[in-house]
């Protein structure tokens, strides 16, 4: 337990004017907190200073973090002689995430147990930690200090958030997808979300040794990928969508040109040959916007061998959709849904909202055409993120989409800490798109469909 900690307890363990913690030379608890918290103040106020004066801007583009950091020791050991020296180096790398960083967030960022930050305003900060969420001590020093923190992120990836535009996605340097939502809109406050990504993206071992997916399953996957299937990963918010397309696309052999397009970059692939896009919002002058839809558009003309778009929300399903059905084959994709069958009824919503009038049969007949594979993710009462079903868009009969299960996960009950447990089970049925496969130089085994 730190010093800090400790006189936080020593304070609501004993009255305002009772003894001293030994070692704090005669001062009593709420004296060196003030202390403390002055000086953190003070200095973090000389720096934006020495920033400005070093910079010749209102910014810190000239001025490296070393020196930042540095200056920030200097300051401490020069101002703070009534710190004990074991609390110098916490308060220095406080002042120092309060200014290049994401001030008390930072050692959220740095747990890797955490999977998600949710900021409800300056004085509520909540995690997801195994699956669960949980509120933290974490506090901003009030609402400017929280929205300092927001401009930092977003300005750095070129955006923009202010009352015109009040809502914003952007990432962090390690990958980490962050969306923030300021007042009037959002009412207690400035909002951030921040989903985390691993710093080593993880692999296909990875998900086995979690429980999200059986071996069987992931050869399948991967067999469909290395042949060129047209995939789409399905789920609800935090099922692990993005995890899932990150390793699919790990399959793509590293002779192939593929093109990523998202809304914001968060897939980490490793493949050499890999361009990847971004969508733009628009600016002041409320133009300069690039949407998903063109930027598909663009990527036909990019000479791809895949395409990799991080989730159709919006009319550029139609041109996924047409691409997937003009020789752009092996493409892959998500969406939100919450069953295979939903996946094809939100397909054809997308569709329509592309503004172009078309029969509703004839937006079936593209989407059994296109879509080989549907792969549902979930994420279970337990926290725990499992591929629920690997299902193949057989066809057309009548006026439905046909599908058919060729992996399922199956519920068997729940052990005594509260763990869903069960299987993925094969329903024996082998994909029509088989010879498809074996046309493109992969095979499947017999094996991984035997029930």
């Amino acid at each position: 337990m730190g010093l800090l900690e400790r006189i936080e307890k020593q304070k609501t363990s004993q009255p305002q004017n009772g003894p001293a913690e030994p070692g704090l030379q005669g001062r009593n608890a709420a004296t060196y907190v003030d202390e403390y918290f002055d000086l953190k103040n003070r200095i973090h106020t000389e720096i934006i200073e020495l920033i400005n004066q070093e910079s010749g801007t209102k910014g810190k583009a000239s001025v490296s973090e070393g020196y930042i950091f540095h200056s920030i020791e200097n300051l401490v050991e020069a101002q703070g002689a009534s710190i004990p020296r074991h609390e110098r180096a916490k308060l220095v790398r406080e002042i120092y995430n309060n200014v290049v960083g994401l001030g008390p967030l930072e050692p959220l960022l740095a747990e890797p147990g955490i999977t998600e930050i949710m900021v409800n305003g300056p004085f509520q900060v909540y995690v997801e930690r195994g699956g669960k969420i949980e509120l933290t001590s974490t506090v901003f020093k009030d609402e400017s200090h929280l929205m300092n923190v927001i401009n930092r992120v977003v300005s750095s990836v070129g955006r923009r958030i202010d009352e015109a535009s009040p809502m914003v996605d952007a990432r962090l340097s390690d990958g980490s997808r962050f969306n923030a939502i300021i007042p009037p809109l959002a009412l207690n406050g400035p909002t951030i979300t921040i989903r985390k990504f691993s710093k080593k993206p993880f692999t296909d071992s990875d998900l086995i040794r979690f429980g999200s997916v059986s071996p069987k399953i992931m050869s399948f996957l991967e067999a469909c990928v290395r042949g060129k299937a047209n995939i789409i990963v399905s789920g609800g918010t935090g099922s692990g969508k993005t995890t899932l397309l990150n390793v699919l696309s790990g399959y793509i052999p590293g002779n192939e040109r593929i093109i990523t397009i998202e809304d914001a970059a968060e897939l980490q692939l490793r493949q050499g040959h890999v361009v990847t896009l971004e969508s733009r919002p628009p600016n002041l002058e409320n133009a300069g916007e690039v949407t998903i839809r063109d930027l598909v558009r663009n990527a036909l003309r990019m000479r791809p061998d895949r395409i990799i778009v991080g989730e159709v929300r919006s009319g550029e399903t139609l041109d996924m959709l047409q691409a997937m059905n003009t020789g752009h084959d092996g493409s892959i994709t998500t969406a939100h849904a919450n069953s295979p069958r939903d996946v094809i009824s939100r397909l054809e919503t997308m569709v329509l909202m592309s503004g172009m009038d078309i029969p509703v049969k004839a937006i079936r007949e593209q989407i059994s055409s296109a879509i080989n594979l549907i792969v549902q993710q979930a994420r279970l009462r337990d926290g725990s993120r499992k591929v629920t079903s690997v299902t193949e868009v057989v066809g057309m009969e009548g006026d439905i989409v046909t599908l058919s299960d060729i992996f399922v996960f199956k519920h068997e009950g729940q052990d005594t800490t509260g763990k869903i447990r069960g299987s993925f089970i094969p329903t024996g049925i082998r994909p029509t798109f088989e010879e498809r496969l074996a046309d493109n130089g992969v095979y499947l085994k017999h094996e991984w469909f035997q029930p």
